[in-house]
């Protein structure tokens, strides 16, 4: 991923909170040569000073068979992200749009059914658990822990990571200042969570 110094994030606490929040990811491997990709919901762990990211696919989606043992494997994660207009610039200038992106790269290898067990347990806990009678692992019926039989778990070690938030560092204050209203006032949802964004990233640099 192309960074521009200025929206480049090194602080790892930040990454590591930003892609907690937005665990929706898209794992990318190849299959010969091809590009394959799925969106999954993920967790994320450290254990002796590394990230691991951990997830399940179901075991009919083929791209499982390409984390093994495999060093190359891409994890994007998306955050806040929307147009801006060049109209609420001070002067004339192109539209553009703003994002928040992390990739991660890394390792992979397939997990056992223990190894898999434990962390859906994790998953359905960080979801269930504050839910009266919550539908966690230890809730659920041998019936439907079977199911375990459909899928096929995964673990990434993160070797690398990349992060860009474009959240127009490089206006004036005052622009940045009429960006923030502009989006805090559409009537979209992702307008005004970027500009909530924007408020927490820009704010306190």
């Amino acid at each position: 991923m192309y960074i521009p110094n200025y929206y480049q994030i090194n602080d790892y606490q930040e990454i590591k909170s930003f892609i907690e929040k937005n665990n929706f990811a898209v794992i990318v491997s190849t299959d010969n040569g091809c590009p394959i990709a799925t969106h999954i919901p993920v967790m994320v762990t450290e254990k002796d000073n590394d990230l691991y990211i951990s997830g399940h696919f179901a075991r009919g989606n083929k791209q499982w068979g390409t984390i093994d043992d495999n060093d190359n494997i891409l994890v994007i994660f998306q955050g806040e992200h929307s147009y801006i207009s060049s109209t609420w610039y001070h002067q004339e200038d192109v539209p553009t749009w703003n994002y928040q992106s992390v990739h991660i790269y890394g390792k992979g290898k397939t997990l056992n059914e223990d190894e898999l067990a434990a962390d859906l347990e994790q998953l359905l806990d960080k979801y269930e658990k504050y839910r009266e009678n919550g539908a966690t692992w230890d809730n659920m019926s041998d019936k439907t822990k079977i199911q375990i039989k459909g899928i096929v778990g995964f673990k990434i070690k993160a070797t690398k990571i990349l992060a860009a938030y474009k959240l127009s560092q490089k206006r004036s204050e005052s622009e940045k200042n009429n960006i923030i209203n502009e989006l805090s006032n559409s009537n979209e949802l992702s307008d005004k969570k970027l500009a909530d964004e924007m408020k927490r990233v820009i704010r306190n640099d």
